[in-house]
């Protein structure tokens, strides 16, 4: 409902206290306009409105308010006592929800404390972390991250709300209410140690076929729905060991005859670092595109703007620039953010 609030120093009209809520806000600026000029052919000219409208919008104010408003004299339109009092009440009022709806949220990365969340998976975090912090110590040094499980909340609610800003991976079900940008894709391999039987197989599949495997639990992911496919085409692995996540798998590989299917870039960074070597996976497997994604109600937001933006100058591959859209929001989203400085 529209309130107007005035200074009680006399005796309004009862339609004064709450106006309609369907009161147009124009007829509220016809009023503040012909106030100003008194008279009616300036006042359309003004607001780039016919006379005759003008002229329809006061019949409709004074049916609204009980009052005439203004009275037609020689020396142009005279204002009653209630439209004088009303008049600059009503224009400040309008001053001030025109400086809220051109209100622009701002964030300055240098200087602020925002703390940002964003959804990835462990082996996100070993991929994405250490570039992003130490950009970040540059550009936001007093900016802080938090990371979370997509798995372990409700990320849908999680990012509508703003508890979670940003989410990066394969994540097919963030479809509706969210906007996505590629940023690379990524295949799977098969992960190993060093002199492993099937490192230099002829028949790597044959080899794969008859080794002992371990396997890292990622329902809902990217990596889940790899296992899936594996699964699916008739590979019926002998499962010695599964994990929830990637943290303990090299040092697990490195010293048994077990293989696993993992991301490249995990497989990478795994055989610089331990006794490990990979190959292509000898499953046929699809590449797994992985995006960032971000809510629509943030779309407009600077801070999500810049840290989404610099995830993709950080990760996004060339020829991955493309933003997909968001569909149509649900009924019950809402869009409105609040105007403030981060």
């Amino acid at each position: 409902m529209l309130t107007v609030p005035l200074r009680e120093t006399g005796e309004f009209p009862r339609a004064m206290h709450s106006l309609p809520e369907n009161l147009d806000l124009n007829l509220l600026r016809v009023l503040v306009q012909v106030h100003s000029d008194r008279n009616v052919s300036q006042a359309a000219e003004h607001l780039g409105m016919s006379q005759p409208a003008v002229s329809s919008a006061l019949k409709r104010l004074r049916e609204t308010l009980g009052d005439r408003l203004f009275i037609p004299t020689a020396r142009g339109m005279q204002a009653t006592p209630l439209a004088e009092q009303m008049a600059p009440q009503i224009a400040a009022a309008l001053a001030a929800i025109g400086q809220t709806m051109a209100c622009k949220v701002s964030f300055e990365a240098a200087t602020s404390h925002r703390r940002f969340a964003i959804a990835m998976t462990d082996i996100g975090e070993v991929h994405f972390l250490p570039p992003l912090m130490h950009t970040m110590r540059v550009k936001a040094p007093s900016v802080s991250i938090a990371t979370v499980r997509q798995t372990a909340v409700n990320l849908r609610v999680e990012m509508e709300q703003g508890k979670v800003d940003l989410a990066l991976g394969h994540l097919p079900d963030l479809t509706t209410d969210f906007h996505q940008r590629l940023l690379f894709e990524q295949r799977y391999v098969c992960l190993f140690r060093k002199g492993h039987p099937i490192e230099n197989a002829p028949d790597p599949l044959e080899v794969y076929a008859r080794a002992e495997h371990a396997q890292v639990l990622s329902v809902g992911t990217g990596h889940g729905r790899v296992d899936e496919l594996i699964d699916k085409k008739g590979f019926s692995r002998r499962i010695r060991l599964r994990v929830p996540h990637f943290v303990a798998l090299a040092d697990v590989l490195e010293s048994s005859d077990l293989m696993a299917t993992v991301p490249e870039v995990f497989a990478r960074r795994s055989a610089r670092r331990f006794q490990l070597s990979y190959r292509a996976h000898p499953v046929e497997l699809p590449t797994i595109e992985i995006r960032v994604f971000w809510h629509s109600k943030y779309h407009q937001d600077p801070a999500n703007r810049w840290l989404r933006e610099m995830i993709v100058e950080l990760f996004g591959e060339p020829g991955f620039a493309a933003t997909v859209q968001a569909p149509p929001p649900s009924p019950t989203t809402s869009t409105r953010s609040g105007c403030r400085r981060s």
